[in-house]
Parts: C-alpha cells; sequence; structure tokens
C-alpha cells in the first residue's frame, strides 16, 4: 500500500524490485511476532509489494496486502496469497488476524494514524502488528528520506519512539524491539478482561 504517487513508480519498478532489495531479515520480524499471546497462524503483510519479507514468515497463513497490481503479481507469481487494497480501509473482518506487519513500507502510507487504528481493528486480541521501518534519525535514514523526496514519494517517516507512542495511543501495548538504521517496532492488542 502505498500513497497515489509512489503507486506508479511501484508498478513500473516491479519487475526489477527483487533484483535490487535485498531478502528480509526474518530474526526481527520472528522477535517481535514472538510478543503474540496468541498463536500467529494468520499474517497480513502491509504494502507486502513482491512478498518479499513475506517470504521470511514461517507461518500457515501469509497474505501480502499492497496496492500495487505489478507488485502483487510477483507475489501471486511465488505462490503467495495476495489481497489489493488500501491499508486505511483493510477487507479483514474484525479481530480476524493474528499478526499485521508492514516491513520498509509504512513511510509510503497516507494517513499512517488511519492505518493504525484499521490494524487494530482487524486484530484479534494478543495479536501483533509489527513494523519495520527505517530510521528518520539516523545519517542514512536522513539521506534516504532526501532521497526518496527528491524522486517524488509522498514518503513520511517516523522514529522509532514517535510510532511507538502513535501505537499507544491507540490501545496498543507498544514496544520499541531494536534501533539503527532499520528498527522494529511491536504492538500487543490488548486481551480483554
Amino acid at each position: 500500500m502505498h500513497g497515489p504517487g509512489d503507486i506508479r513508480f511501484f508498478d513500473r519498478f516491479a519487475p526489477l524490485y527483487d533484483l535490487v532489495m535485498p531478502a528480509a531479515d526474518a530474526e526481527p520480524l520472528d522477535f517481535a511476532l514472538d510478543r503474540a499471546s496468541r498463536p500467529v497462524e494468520r499474517v497480513v503483510d502491509i504494502g507486502g509489494g513482491s512478498g518479499r519479507a513475506t517470504l521470511a514468515l514461517d507461518v500457515p497463513e501469509r497474505v501480502v496486502f499492497d496496492l500495487s497490481e505489478e507488485m502483487l503479481a510477483r507475489a501471486r507469481s511465488r505462490g503467495l496469497d495476495c489481497v489489493r487494497g488500501d491499508a486505511r480501509s483493510l477487507p479483514f473482518a474484525d479481530d480476524s488476524v493474528d499478526a499485521v506487519t508492514v516491513v520498509d513500507a509504512f513511510h509510503h502510507m497516507p494517513d499512517q494514524q488511519t492505518v493504525v487504528e484499521e490494524v487494530y481493528r482487524v486484530l484479534a486480541p494478543g495479536g501483533v502488528f509489527a513494523v519495520r521501518e527505517f530510521n528518520p534519525e539516523t545519517i542514512r535514514g536522513r539521506g534516504l528520506a532526501f532521497a526518496e523526496r527528491a524522486i517524488g514519494f509522498g514518503s513520511s517517516f517516523v522514529s522509532p519512539n514517535e510510532l511507538a507512542g502513535r501505537l499507544d495511543g491507540a490501545e496498543f501495548e507498544a514496544a520499541v524491539l531494536d534501533t539503527g538504521f532499520e528498527y522494529t517496532v511491536v504492538g500487543k492488542k490488548r486481551e480483554s478482561h
């Protein structure tokens, strides 16, 4: 799921995407999913594009969710289940997903708070929202933000603490798991008492 201007780029770039992007690192994602207090059997990878990060997830049901049809075609060619749509209006039932991941894509999403609220809605109690993102507080992160603006992306990067604060504000139990050029923040949906 990307901003409208970003979508055209990803549609055009889809055939080359996996050639220039490194494979996703499964370890931080596994660590984040381990924070769930329920079995993680169904994961939706928002902004999952070609399925690069989805493939790193070792769960029974993995769904790639993205707005770019060309990127989803790449994911389908890898045998992954795909759903096309906008993360501001997720086509999943309330409390129906065990985990939601966003890897290297949250900064492309307009109305990030609406996305956070939608993820909260579809997550089952005890489920987790794991975000792997680039840190604009690092030198490399500032360079990436500048480069994306220069090529016309509508990117909006947030720091690990800012993202954790947004998740807390949306009723998640949030934690920053690691920091650096890339960071991981996880929010667990509280279980009702």
